[in-house]
């Protein structure tokens, strides 16, 4: 094992502080067991991560054990921004989110657009997914958190965070705090603990992009199941990798909460090499010649009307309904795909595609256009089908409605697409559309299948052997880039379960698909045979009293009370104790309760008025436009000239410094203090913030 020059001995927390002018240069002060060798270390190691930037030039002054003060060389540098002082800041207290003894690969092109889309829509859980499932029988909380923690030391994708650069790559760290919360019954309500975990969403450029929460579970609680709730983020995990680890912890959980075996290999590590290597030549043809990367989708001009998007617009939120067949009615449907090659899955894709049609108001033979997700499980890498990780993503459909075609040719031109494409799940919508230039709209619905691995069911029936018997994983809906987005699963009893996430503004126009979605699966395996054409089974609709579907319309605006809200949350945790005593604002760290927070302003004897800010992610348009809100939050504190210090545990100095940076350039003098807190109590910290603000704000 190898000791990284960047250790320390756990004795005391570290504390750094930045000091901003407007127009000097920064200084930075050091505070606790820290040496001059380690600090230039880290300036040498910064200097070898920003290849072709100037070296930044600094002296380190020591005044005695535990104090330093470090001063740059304005001359070498036009602008303060080419200081990465919340990065120094950083490495200085542990390394925070970015270790510098970690693993570095380059992110998928899948990987990339789903944290641009998630970027590009802060705040409000884009790409953000979460399953949830009970646990009835008895349940040992400290194995069952044991088990998880073990989890994560073996799984490096639980590990992996997105870097701060423009061109995002990831970061496979050492080792990641797993984020396990427990709840007693009582506490909360089951909708409002599932609302707020999606609100809180997930940092994809932190590591551990999985939270686990656990309701119940109690001694004193087993009269009732234990619900528990998993939140992730789809940049770096899909479905399939989340049942892939619950199977894990099963595993850990049985084996008394160590999950036996080292570190998975293959991973995600051995994907990216692998995916390197590919080259999309052969793919070009494939999604050219069925319709997916040309103008003309793949026909000859102007034939046929292709039916355009249904749901573009909104922008009120996200909606989520819930719908489900009985058992017979999913066997009944499982049986009639299978007398034409298919599966369920195929059969819903055949049913979607006739109600985009007619809800398009198409006429004679048009194209339909929509998305399915690909497992990204049969891909020709060795060991993909174990592999947790982003392989996931959304493939385009093309598909051609023909009122006179059977509907057995409908489904088995699906069923053939579908095993075509198969050797393509590595490529992502991006790669499909950069193909050939394709200037048609996208897709704007997305159909998913969540299928459950087949050796989840070995431990389930293991559990069983305990007095323990678990339900499978339900997948709750994601907000996905897609206007509309349809989940199929089963549940416990088999059934065949419709969870459909949309836009608000179309909430009338998704409902009544839904409710002909399942109309059609429910009546063509009663009716439709071998020579049922599209038409008859589009008759069907009528035949059942069902109107034409309302085109969508465009976003309604707002109703009162609806806007969003401005700024970030902010608590006051403890008011000044005299007039122009100044304030600290404290930046919460994801996994880190405000309970603690609360305690550190009981500990701390200063006379400041201590403030709860909400969270900034890492890197990316999220981070700015979060480090300005906060900036906009402060406004009144700062322009009263009583004094500020923005204060981060590790991992969150560069957003400190860079609100104390908008403030610097307003003309005032904050200060940035950046805290270890790792196995940290609140008065030890508070004990190193006082030392940090010993002059005074």
């Amino acid at each position: 094992m190898t000791t990284s020059r960047f250790a320390r001995p756990q004795d005391e927390p570290i504390a750094v502080i930045v000091r901003l002018g407007p127009d000097e240069a920064p200084v930075v002060e050091l505070r606790g067991p820290i040496e001059a060798t380690r600090v230039k270390a880290a300036l040498d190691a910064l200097s070898a991560r920003r290849p072709g930037t100037p070296v930044w030039l600094a002296d380190l002054h020591s005044r005695g054990p535990g104090q330093h003060t470090l001063r740059f060389d304005r001359r070498a540098h036009s602008a303060r921004e080419q200081l990465p002082l919340g990065a120094l800041a950083d490495l200085l207290t542990r390394g925070g989110r970015s270790s510098l003894s970690a693993r570095r690969l380059t992110a998928t092109p899948l990987q990339r657009e789903l944290l641009a889309d998630a970027d590009a829509h802060p705040g409000s859980g884009r790409q953000v997914e979460q399953v949830a499932w009970d646990w009835h029988g008895p349940l040992d909380v400290a194995r069952f958190t044991a088990a998880w923690h073990s989890v994560f030391a073996r799984e490096s994708v639980l590990r992996t965070a997105f870097d701060g650069w423009a061109e995002p790559g990831l970061v496979i760290h050492e080792e990641a705090e797993s984020q396990i919360l427990r709840m007693p019954y009582g506490s909360t309500e089951w909708p409002s603990l599932v609302e707020a975990e999606r609100r809180r969403g997930i940092d994809p450029r932190r590591p551990a992009p999985l939270r686990i929460t656990l309701l119940g579970g109690g001694p004193q609680e087993r009269a009732q199941p234990a619900r528990i709730l998993l939140t992730y983020h789809h940049a770096l995990l899909d479905g399939f990798s989340i049942r892939l680890l619950v199977r894990e912890f099963y595993r850990g959980y049985l084996a008394g909460g160590v999950l036996p075996g080292g570190e998975r290999r293959p991973d995600m590590t051995d994907y990216g090499t692998w995916l390197a290597a590919q080259r999309t030549t052969p793919a070009d043809g494939f999604f050219a010649a069925s319709g997916d990367s040309t103008d003309s989708g793949g026909f000859p001009a102007g034939e046929p009307f292709c039916v355009p998007p249904l749901f573009t617009g909104g922008g009120r939120g996200d909606g989520r309904s819930l719908l489900r067949l009985t058992e017979q009615e999913t066997t009944e449907l499982r049986r009639w795909a299978a007398r034409w090659g298919a599966g369920e899955f195929i059969a819903l894709q055949a049913v979607w595609s006739l109600l985009l049609y007619r809800a398009g108001r198409a006429e004679g033979r048009a194209q339909v256009r929509f998305a399915t997700t690909a497992t990204g499980r049969t891909v020709p890498f060795e060991g993909a089908e174990l592999t947790p990780g982003a392989l996931a993503g959304p493939l385009p459909q093309s598909v051609l409605v023909d009122p006179h075609a059977t509907l057995p040719e409908l489904i088995t031109a699906l069923r053939d697409r579908f095993l075509d494409q198969t050797a393509y799940e590595w490529m992502s919508v991006g790669q499909i559309h950069d193909l050939a230039g394709r200037t048609q709209p996208p897709a704007d619905t997305l159909l998913t299948f969540e299928a459950a691995p087949r050796i989840l069911t070995d431990s389930q029936t293991e559990l069983g052997a305990l007095g323990v018997e678990v339900e499978p994983p339900q997948s709750l809906g994601a907000h996905t880039a897609y206007p509309v987005t349809l989940i199929t699963q089963h549940d416990r009893q088999g059934r065949l379960v419709l969870t459909a996430t949309y836009d608000r503004a179309h909430r009338r126009e998704v409902m009544e698909l839904l409710a002909h979605v399942v109309l059609l699966l429910r009546e063509l395996p009663r009716g439709a045979g071998e020579f049922t054409t599209v038409g008859e089974a589009l008759e069907l609709l009528s035949g059942l009293g069902i109107g034409t579907p309302h085109r969508a319309k465009s976003a309604e605006a707002p109703r009162p009370g609806e806007a969003p809200e401005d700024g970030v949350p902010q608590a006051v945790l403890r008011l000044p104790a005299r007039a122009g005593a100044g304030t600290i604002g404290l930046l919460q760290a994801p996994g880190i309760s405000r309970a603690f927070y609360g305690r550190l302003a009981h500990a701390y004897t200063g006379p400041e008025e201590i403030l709860l800010l909400g969270p900034v992610p890492a890197g990316g348009p999220a981070a700015d436009s979060a480090t300005r809100a906060v900036h906009a939050t402060l406004g009144a504190r700062i322009r009263s000239g009583a004094g500020l210090a923005l204060v981060a545990f590790s991992g969150d100095g560069e957003a400190a410094c860079a609100i104390a940076a908008l403030s610097a350039a307003d003309g005032h003098r904050p200060l940035a203090v950046v805290l270890d807190a790792a196995g940290t109590a609140p008065d030890d910290l508070a004990r190193a913030l006082a030392s940090a603000l010993g002059r005074g704000l």
